[in-house]
């Protein structure tokens, strides 16, 4: 790739000092975001990870989690421009997400020049990295616009959707028929990744480049994990849905609860769901519903609402959501880049070096290498025959 021109800027890690500026734009709510955002829309593995946490911490607590940290800040004169934060997406970190961008409005050299430095410092820095992928709101153009001057291409569209608390409550009322609803452990892996498999398109699927490993929770992940929950009064419940004569997962949900605290007595509880469900057995949304709608009443019966979300390459689920009369609330744009593009920019250089002449001298008698054919000019001809 081709080094983008200087700025003025110093693009530097995130430090101690920075934390002021950072919770400028990080609200309490952020945590709890992480925890239920998931660019798939049908990923299995959800729960809140190491490098997502560990990215708000200090400095010197950062540098004992890496390399899972990547969070950046542009600085020019002294003054923050604004900061950058991205994460492996999977466990082999071939495809990393960039979590958030922030510019300041008043950055003197632009906000989509120093956006720009920014993605593309961390395009470079992260060498293990073949693919990137992000989710952003439909309605932010210039969001999109800077995403897409930088190689980034729409690859799907989600829309999150929102049941009420009278909903819920009829559907919780219908008796769900799962008799083999299991509980979610790492033993599973296999089959939540075969389920995962089935019910993603394969240019999702190779985007994403996900693998058995990826539906594991290693021991670490867990205690972050259930510290995280307790600290924004959270709960999370999964399951999965297994079919014994084909021997595999048909359905899975996760659920994350949020808790009554004292001042919230009276406050509407805002849940969140990620769902999966093999295209083969649309029939368990109904079942699957019913059953999340009895967890939910459970916990806030009065108060509720769930969220979850739907992809375009998911017709059934957005019908059956409709057909329950869930509200729309927002629509995000899934984009990636794959680092073809470093591939690109680098081919005329590759292309000046004739690797054919160098190799024609190297190559075995029996078995020559094929080389490029070159004719000779009239005044190279005659030379040699002289």
């Amino acid at each position: 790739m081709q080094p983008f021109p200087v700025l003025g800027n110093i693009i530097r890690p995130l430090q101690h000092r920075d934390l002021e500026f950072i919770q400028r734009f990080a609200s309490p709510s952020d945590l709890a975001q992480i925890a239920v955002s998931d660019l798939s829309g049908c990923r299995s593995r959800q729960k809140i990870s190491l490098h997502q946490l560990a990215s708000w911490l200090p400095a010197p607590v950062q540098t004992l989690l890496k390399p899972y940290v990547r969070a950046y800040v542009s600085e020019c004169n002294g003054i923050i421009q604004g900061f950058i934060r991205v994460s492996p997406f999977n466990n082999n970190s071939s495809t990393w997400q960039i979590d958030r961008v922030v510019v300041l409005p008043e950055a003197q050299n632009g906000q989509h020049n120093v956006g720009t430095q920014l993605i593309r410092y961390c395009l470079e820095s992260c060498l293990e990295a073949r693919t990137w992928v992000l989710q952003v709101d439909i309605n932010q153009k210039d969001t999109i616009a800077l995403y897409r001057q930088n190689g980034f291409q729409p690859l799907a569209q989600f829309t999150d959707w929102e049941v009420g608390t009278a909903k819920l409550q009829e559907l919780a009322q219908h008796s769900p028929d799962l008799p083999n609803l299991m509980p979610v452990s790492n033993a599973d892996a296999g089959l939540l990744y075969q389920l995962d498999t089935a019910a993603m398109p394969p240019q999702i699927r190779q985007v994403y480049d996900l693998n058995v490993d990826d539906f594991r929770t290693k021991t670490i992940d867990k205690l972050v994990n259930h510290g995280s929950l307790l600290i924004n009064h959270l709960q999370d419940v999964s399951g999965y849905v297994y079919e014994p004569q084909r021997k595999a997962a048909i359905g899975y949900f996760y659920l994350l609860l949020q808790r009554p605290t004292a001042h919230q007595q009276d406050e509407k509880l805002v849940h969140h769901c990620q769902l999966t469900v093999h295209p083969a057995y649309t029939w368990l949304y109904p079942e699957l519903t019913s059953q999340i709608a009895q967890i939910v009443i459970n916990q806030s019966p009065d108060h509720a609402s769930l969220q979850l979300s739907s992809a375009d390459y998911q017709p059934e689920r957005e019908d059956y959501l409709e057909s329950i009369q869930a509200q729309r609330q927002g629509h995000s744009l899934l984009m990636a880049r794959s680092v073809w593009h470093k591939i690109r920019e680098t081919k005329p250089v590759l292309d000046g070096l004739q690797l054919s002449r160098m190799l024609s001298g190297l190559q075995p008698t029996q078995k020559p290498i094929p080389g490029r054919i070159e004719t000779l000019t009239q005044h190279q001809h005659t030379d040699e025959t002289l």
